[in-house]
């Protein structure tokens, strides 16, 4: 009840200022100065009349803003969509971009080798864990054999130690357990490449006498009957004469970077059945 009598004595205020100014403003035109009752009004209903003139443009802006705010919003959020629209469609075309290079990349290679080959991709690591190598999504149906080398444009990948209808695990020249018949492309020195389970390889068997030194390329022998001869495996990156009287101890940096694998080429051999484990 309370609340309702103020609510209703603020309209009659409203109301009364109203009907003087009204009556001020129909005697303006008069050009007559106000008399001291005129001049008595005007002091106490002008605060009045700037009181709700002020309310009625902050009301009018705040509910400019409001709305302007509103809009603004919803612009900045179609926006951000349009943002991270172009942000995933660029994400796609670098993707894309990366892709052909390494396939171009592949497809130069494949024209070195000269011999039939099949393009695979990486799609998983061994899981035991027990050893450095890969799984790619070709197998005996598309003409995979046990012992195939594997490569990709930087070089020497592994090889092929198992194999089902549709994938196959390579092993990687990395892992302690392979070992490649070497020789460096300058001085034509010979040694046996194996790994370590690690980013290096070692260069067995190389003799003290060899002229091998860091920075040399090393590629493949041809001996063996798995990798073709002249691939590149590594370049040397440390030359020490070590213990043995005989051989010298070499550490090789592969070629390949084994952490970025994501196509290979599969060297198909002239044995068509190969052996199965």
């Amino acid at each position: 009840m309370q609340g309702d009598k103020r609510f209703r004595n603020l309209w009659i205020s409203i109301f009364f200022v109203c009907f003087v100014l009204f009556l001020l403003s129909s005697s303006s035109g008069l050009k007559q100065p106000w008399n001291a009752v005129e001049q008595l009004i005007v002091e106490i209903t002008a605060p009045f009349q700037q009181l709700i003139r002020q309310t009625i443009n902050a009301t009018k802006e705040f509910w400019t803003n409001y709305f302007y705010l509103v809009d603004v919003r919803s612009e900045n959020k179609r926006l951000k969509r349009e943002i991270d629209s172009f942000r995933r469609e660029n994400s796609q075309y670098s993707e894309l971009l990366a892709t052909h290079e390494r396939l171009r990349s592949l497809l130069q290679f494949k024209e070195v080798i000269h011999r039939p080959v099949v393009a695979a991709q990486v799609i998983g690591l061994d899981p035991t864990g027990w050893f450095k190598s890969i799984i790619i999504d070709k197998g005996k149906t598309a003409g995979i054999r046990w012992d195939m080398p594997v490569v990709n444009a930087s070089g020497v990948v592994g090889r092929i130690v198992s194999v089902s209808n549709n994938y196959a695990k390579v092993l990687l020249i990395i892992d302690q357990n392979s070992a490649v018949d070497c020789l460096t492309q300058r001085s034509r020195d010979r040694g046996m490449v194996k790994g370590t389970s690690g980013q290096v390889c070692k260069m067995d068997y190389m003799a003290k006498s060899s002229d091998a030194v860091v920075g040399d390329l090393v590629i493949t022998s041809g001996l063996g009957g798995v990798f073709p001869k002249g691939l590149p495996v590594g370049r040397i990156s440390s030359v020490k004469e070590g213990d043995d009287k005989l051989f010298k101890d070499i550490d090789m940096a592969p070629s390949v970077d084994f952490s970025k694998l994501e196509e290979v080429l599969v060297i198909q051999t002239t044995d068509p059945k190969g052996k199965e484990e």
